[in-house]
């Protein structure tokens, strides 16, 4: 009876591989752009990152303690620090502290070990910490400081985020990172930096981030000459500033990705990805919100069971009819 076959719950791991390993990587990839929010937001970038982790990691700590009553912790494997920074990548630089540490108990409480903890969440619990703060605090989730001030992080300067008038933002602003808005949306090239890292030490495949990318640009297209009143290259470059601008890319690359809540096979990928990529353009576009990236990725990963089951990998042996 010793000798039972034990499946664990996901992330599955193999080829000597582990949790941790990869969280590792995912961190790596994340310090190119949290290096510039730094340069660009200056102490409230700082702030606001070493508050969600630390809130992130001392909330998982305790639920595992004194709630679950868990002797073993799961701090080890590196996900609460993963959801931390995630989180912060999702806030404005300005943010008050209380409403911070509310969002990391949200995510973390909430989202992941109410669950039962990592491999048992249905949703990102970053994006939920998010969408949770967005609805609860609407004015202070979307008032932005302006880049390269380097006061008391309270006391910024605020603007627009450049999807508030995006026909008059700078394709290079939003490439380079020269730009206000949340922490991880500043730099479109050094998130694709991490992306790189992250496909070369195989830590995540290319189907979810180039199926968001690709169908975004594709419904953008379509909607705008629909709509009628442009030049077809100024649609396309509109389209375009549509990947670079906001959380498109960080939601893509880093968010979607997420093992436990994203789709199994290559093909439920894509499907996953595609369907993304056409929700946050109708929520850009026809909903209330300037930004729909963590709408579209928490609707798809309500979905990802049924695209599991609808899209099942080739058994071994074939059943011969008679």
């Amino acid at each position: 009876m010793s000798n039972k076959l034990k499946v664990s719950l996901s992330p599955h791991v193999h080829s000597g591989d582990s949790i941790r390993r990869n969280m590792d990587w995912v961190i790596i990839a994340l310090l190119p752009a949290m290096l510039w929010s730094f340069y660009v937001f200056g102490l409230g970038a700082v702030i606001v990152t070493l508050t969600s982790v630390a809130s992130c990691m001392l909330f998982e700590w305790a639920i595992n303690k004194y709630i679950l009553k868990n002797p073993k912790t799961t701090l080890s494997d590196g996900s609460a620090i993963v959801t931390g920074l995630l989180l912060a990548f999702n806030l404005p630089s300005n943010l008050p502290l209380y409403i911070i540490i509310m969002g990391a108990l949200f995510a973390i409480g909430v989202g992941k070990m109410s669950f039962g903890g990592l491999g048992n969440n249905i949703f990102n619990p970053a994006l939920l910490g998010r969408v949770f703060l967005l609805i609860s605090f609407p004015v202070k989730m979307t008032t932005w400081p302006v880049p390269h001030q380097y006061t008391a992080y309270a006391d910024a300067t605020t603007g627009a985020t450049p999807l508030a008038n995006l026909p008059e933002a700078g394709l290079g602003d939003l490439f380079f990172g020269n730009i206000g808005g949340s922490l991880g949306e500043v730099s479109a090239l050094l998130l694709l930096v991490g992306f790189a890292i992250l496909l070369l030490r195989k830590i995540i495949s290319w189907h979810i981030p180039v199926s968001i990318l690709f169908s975004a640009f594709v419904f953008s297209v379509l909607f705008y000459a629909i709509r009628g009143g442009m030049p077809f290259g100024d649609i396309c470059m509109l389209s375009l500033k549509h990947l670079l601008a906001g959380g498109m890319m960080l939601g893509a690359i880093f968010m979607a990705t997420d093992y436990v809540t994203s789709p199994m096979t290559h093909k439920g990928m894509l499907i996953y990805g595609a369907c993304i990529g056409f929700l946050v353009i109708c929520i850009r576009l026809f909903g209330s919100y300037p930004e729909g990236m963590s709408f579209a990725i928490l609707i798809m990963n309500g979905f990802t069971p049924l695209i599991n089951n609808a899209c099942k990998p080739k058994r071994f042996a074939k059943e011969v009819k008679k």
